[in-house]
């Protein structure tokens, strides 16, 4: 029983939150940026674009 309390104190310790879990925007706003800079680096702004078209051809739009 302790140490589920003591795992509880630690959750809350690190993060703020006794659940530990983050909001789906603050965990979007996290990883976005990094996205963006690993498309860039990797030239993949071709690749999305080309499968979004795709994918809006087979949508009928």
């Amino acid at each position: 029983m302790a140490d589920i309390a003591r795992q509880g104190r630690k959750a809350f310790a690190f993060n703020g939150h006794e659940s530990g879990t983050r909001h789906p925007l603050v965990a979007a706003a996290m990883v976005l940026p990094l996205a963006a800079v690993l498309l860039f680096l990797f030239g993949g702004f071709e690749q999305v674009a080309a499968q979004a078209s795709s994918v809006g051809l087979m949508l009928g739009r």
